[in-house]
């Protein structure tokens, strides 16, 4: 500003802090506590730093729109609601028994949202008295909001929660930070869309903000840009480069967790370190892991010792010493079969590893896909959630579909938050709100839509196989026709653990107690009063064939359909455990001690227990976590069986053995992240394997090859 720039008797204000004199906004002392929304200090005071908000989604209030308000259309408001809608239809002369949809959109409103200032005449009996009343109606979001946001019951917050969606911040549109925090900005952008990039992103914004800086701050920023380089270089090596900086943890797989450790651990430079890794490999594709096993290598390199479980074959080939478990799971294994280098191994018969390795054993490539029906698809059209490039897929119904590419390339986004959450808003009318897209064509095809994921099947002990599955209650229907049962006049009830009478009361049929430690995870230690049975004296007496039913739960799923053999309602529940390969398993074991894999795979087995529509779709995403190479071909036989049957069969996967075997192929990629959500290749593995632009293509002709000859690669 110049002299001339200023008017006669012009007075100007400055500040001497970070302040603006015009409008007031002020900025206190910048320090790295103000770009934190998990202190006070920086988040956002309107949702304290968590970016969102949540609210009672309409959708999910009235989830289907062809009920009328006498069925219940209104989900959260059950009977005790009812003469508060009749006294809504009378004043706005609908009807309850006319279907939500073909009310008026203005009723509609007032019911959801309310009649404001306009009285509504209501009345109720109780009773042989009547009542009636005058008043505006609040409308059934206000009255649920209130009623979450009153509420001391943990149970009612859980119930009214299943209404509720989370949508950004309306004051920092899910940014998180407070204002100040937003204004400060690095060549025009603030940290948090920063760390809306990608690490692969972020790491060419950092790379090249240094040739921006003045030699100055070029100086200044020297180690903190080599550090923030570094560590991106890390995550970038261990395959994660698609994730954006700002990934809710939440959201990450197993196997994303894990690497982001071992990144940190990298970055540590720490030598003379013990590491101990179980399946690094969960997630990652093949072109993926030949990074993820760079990066382990280095470990060792630097002079650390790197200790893996892991099923993957690369990883296994390329192991400097093998110990090879066995020769079988549960009560079968337990033993040291082979040790030594990957070759010594291999030498060893009676390693089933070993057999894979050698190829004396493999799964074999299909001689023909199986045919697809004309105008037999289930086809989503302008898929646009996450990073999908509004694409449109189409699945073969009949058929044993694989949905591959690289780690972040959209493959969940379009089969679990798009796929299956439309089929089964519409079929189950489910709660879950699908990805954005424009339609789904072919739902008449299908009559019925599965997701068995690896969620676990219960979150407390009492829950086990036995339950899940249904095999508990022909279990307990069976002693209690005993004649010792009968005799003293015991029901079913008497031999169920979650009920009193039976159970021992000590525990409360846990078989454990908990001991809260205060500061320290609590503590669980067997009952001394039933040592860990979970029975009274009297229910354990009573016996078939020398067993109680105590000692029935601590049999392995194969000792079980043996002892069960000639009781069919419990024998062929656990036939169908033994066929996905989980004879191991102990009837009454604990959910909470059970893996992710062997939860799916127990999930997988009750659906095998139940009778076949024909026309149900199975979504499985990556089945084949923690599994062997052998418990891999029995899960195959398992899921092609239920394509014999008619039904249709849709796996996420990485697994090249898994892949080869699917009659249809849809690869999404190219790249993960903002350079994934584009289809690139579809069709038979044969077909798939000729494009140049696929990378599962390219990984998967080797395994094509291989699987004709029978010959592994070395």
């Amino acid at each position: 500003m110049t002299d001339s720039d200023l008017k006669l008797g012009q007075i100007l204000t400055f500040s001497s802090k970070f302040a603006c004199p015009v409008s007031g906004f002020t900025i206190e002392e910048i320090e790295p506590r103000l770009f934190s929304f998990n202190n006070p200090h920086g988040a956002c005071p309107a949702c304290d730093g968590l970016g969102e908000k949540l609210y009672f989604d309409p959708d999910l209030v009235v989830p289907d729109k062809t009920a009328c308000l006498a069925d219940e259309a209104i989900a959260p408001w059950k009977t005790f609601y009812m003469s508060v809608l009749e006294g809504m239809c009378k004043s706005y002369k609908q009807s309850m028994v006319a279907p939500w949809n073909k009310l008026p959109e203005e009723f509609r409103t007032a019911l959801l949202y309310g009649t404001g200032e306009q009285a509504v005449s209501f009345s109720y009996r109780e009773g042989s008295r009547s009542y009636q009343h005058n008043k505006p109606f609040e409308g059934v979001i206000p009255n649920i909001e209130r009623r979450w946001r009153q509420t001391d019951s943990d149970f009612m917050r859980e119930e009214l929660g299943k209404y509720q969606l989370s949508k950004p911040c309306d004051v920092c549109h899910g940014q998180r930070l407070k204002p100040e925090a937003l204004a400060i900005k690095i060549t025009g952008k603030n940290i948090s869309e920063i760390c809306d990039f990608s690490i692969k992103a972020a790491g060419a914004w950092f790379q090249d903000l240094s040739a921006q800086l003045t030699p100055k701050h070029r100086e200044i920023s020297a180690r903190i840009l080599k550090e923030i380089n570094e560590r991106l270089g890390f995550l970038n090596n261990v395959g994660l480069d698609y994730l954006a900086l700002s990934r809710a943890s939440g959201t990450l797989s197993g196997g994303e967790s894990q690497r982001i450790r071992l990144a940190s651990q990298i970055g540590s430079g720490l030598t003379g370190v013990l590491y101990v890794l179980d399946e690094p490999s969960i997630g990652l594709h093949q072109r993926d892991n030949e990074r993820l096993l760079t990066t382990l290598k280095r470990l060792r390199d630097i002079g650390n010792t790197v200790i893996v479980v892991e099923h993957d074959e690369d990883a296994i080939r390329q192991a400097d010493y093998l110990i090879d478990m066995g020769p079988g799971a549960g009560v079968h294994g337990g033993q040291v079969i082979a040790a030594g280098t990957p070759a010594e191994v291999q030498k060893v018969p009676e390693s089933i590893t070993a057999q894979y390795l050698t190829g004396k054993k493999s799964i074999p490539t299909p001689p023909q896909r199986r045919p697809i029906r004309e105008g037999r698809w289930l086809e989503i059209i302008g898929a646009r959630g996450n990073n999908l490039k509004n694409i449109s897929a189409r699945f073969p119904l009949g058929t044993f579909t694989a949905v591959t590419g690289v780690s972040g390339g959209g493959k969940s986004t379009l089969v679990i938050e798009t796929l299956y959450k439309s089929l089964a808003k519409k079929l189950n009318y489910a709660r879950d709100i699908p990805a954005p897209h424009d339609a789904l064509n072919g739902l008449s095809l299908i009559d019925k839509i599965v997701d068995i994921d690896q969620s676990p099947i219960g979150r407390t002990p009492r829950s086990n196989p036995a339950t899940y599955t249904g095999a508990f209650t022909p279990i307990r229907d069976w002693f209690a026709g005993l004649p010792d049962a009968k005799a003293r006049g015991y029901g079913a009830g008497r031999f169920s653990f979650n009920v009193k009478g039976g159970r021992c009361e000590a525990c409360e049929g846990d078989g454990t107690i908990k001991i809260a430690m205060h500061f320290l995870p609590d503590v669980f230690v067997t009952c001394d009063e039933c040592h860990g049975k979970r029975y009274n004296r009297e229910t354990l007496e009573i016996l078939y064939r020398d067993k109680s039913i105590a000692d029935v739960l601590d049999m392995t799923v194969e000792e079980g359909a043996v002892f069960f053999k000639a009781v069919p309602s419990i024998r062929d529940r656990m036939e169908t455990l033994n066929r996905v390969g989980l004879s191991y398993i102990k009837i009454g074991q604990a959910a909470t001690t059970l893996s992710g894999g062997e939860a799916q795979r127990v999930k997988l087995a009750k659906e095998l227990a139940r009778r076949a529509t024909g026309k149900t779709l199975y979504i499985l995403d990556e089945p084949t976590t923690g599994l062997h190479v052998e418990d891999v071909r029995k899960l195959l036989e398992v899921l092609h069986t239920l394509v014999d049957q008619g039904n249709t069969v849709i796996v996420i996967e990485h697994n090249l053995e898994v892949i080869k075997t699917a009659d249809y192929i849809i690869d999404i990629g190219p790249e993960g992240g903002d350079g994934g959500g584009q289809i690139v290749a579809t069709g038979t593995p044969e077909a798939v394997a000729q494009v140049k632009e696929s990378y599962t293509g390219r990984y998967l002709a080797p395994y094509l090859a291989r699987g004709k000859s029978g010959k592994k690669k070395g």
